[in-house]
């Protein structure tokens, strides 16, 4: 996950002594005790109950290929037998949030960077910095799935590319309204595949029921101009009509003229509704007006 303004004081300035020079580490499946295995159980449970027809059929295609219905938290070693044969990726673990570089490195060479803790029990509806269970079942099972893995991996290829021409932070928007927080087009209707939502018991109910969100067809050049929030349920999904459609638009698409074409004009803020949007479902915008505070925006 792109480290943020709330999240950037986890990332470490070098390698902590334990970690490896790429800043993996062993997941030291062995240390779990009973009761972390318990919590990753009743967390599984109650997003599997509640994901069938909720969410994108890779994600839950990859949860049957990974065999993820299996009790406790899994051994990398085990799941990354699967994955590579599957896809040719893999799960390494590493210490916390890793410097942007190394995050993008270990994307583009199909390598997924994900913590070895897990969540306490009064932490099961919100924990800021992800942990293992957001990181392997959120984001994993999707991997399983081979159009979705050639994007993650063009993805931090583009990474690379962006740290050089300093649009990080455009190119973090597409992260979060794909990976993250993206919702994709089937023919049941709309579905969730982003690893924030398809974690979270209430933003898998809030993404697809709640009236007060907008809903509008992803646009590659709208979603790098938009902000988003990270303390709250968004206010914006983007769907996406498939993953081929993700996939090609990533790879068949020179990001440097679009970087140059977007740098004069304004970000979209959140819950704004532009010229030229394909807007599925308006919001009501009524949940975001309930929240008290000021919404950390990126």
């Amino acid at each position: 996950m792109l480290s943020t303004p709330e999240t950037e004081t986890h990332v470490y300035d070098k390698p902590p002594p334990h970690a490896n020079a790429d800043w993996t580490i062993d997941q030291d499946w062995q240390s779990y005790s009973a009761e972390d295995h318990e919590t990753w159980d009743i967390l599984f449970a109650r997003q599997q109950k509640m994901l069938p027809g909720r969410a994108a059929q890779a994600f839950l295609d990859g949860i049957d290929i990974l065999n993820l219905s299996r009790p406790g938290i899994p051994d990398f070693e085990e799941l990354n037998r699967i994955l590579m044969d599957a896809t040719g990726w893999e799960v390494v673990a590493v210490p916390g949030l890793v410097p942007d570089d190394v995050f993008f490195d270990h994307l583009a060479n199909r390598r997924f960077v994900s913590g070895n803790f897990i969540r306490r029990r009064d932490q099961l509806d919100y924990l800021q910095e992800p942990d293992i269970f957001h990181d392997v079942f959120g984001h994993v099972p999707m991997l399983a799935d081979q159009r979705f893995g050639d994007y993650m991996a063009a993805y931090g290829r583009g990474g690379l590319r962006a740290l050089e021409y300093g649009t990080l932070k455009q190119l973090a928007r597409l992260y979060w309204y794909t990976v993250e927080f993206g919702l994709i087009q089937e023919a049941e209707g709309l579905r969730i595949y982003g690893a924030g939502i398809v974690s979270s018991y209430g933003e898998s109910v809030f993404a697809l029921d709640d009236p007060s969100p907008n809903r509008i067809m992803f646009d590659l050049e709208r979603v790098l101009r938009t902000e988003y929030r990270i303390d709250d349920y968004q206010q914006n999904y983007f769907v996406i009509p498939s993953l081929d459609e993700l996939l090609r638009v990533t790879v068949e698409t020179d990001f440097k003229p679009v970087y140059d074409r977007i740098a004069s004009l304004p970000d979209i803020k959140i819950a704004e509704i532009v010229e030229g949007d394909v807007v599925l479902t308006e919001g009501t915008q009524d949940y975001a007006r309930s929240q008290s505070g000021e919404a950390v925006v990126v």
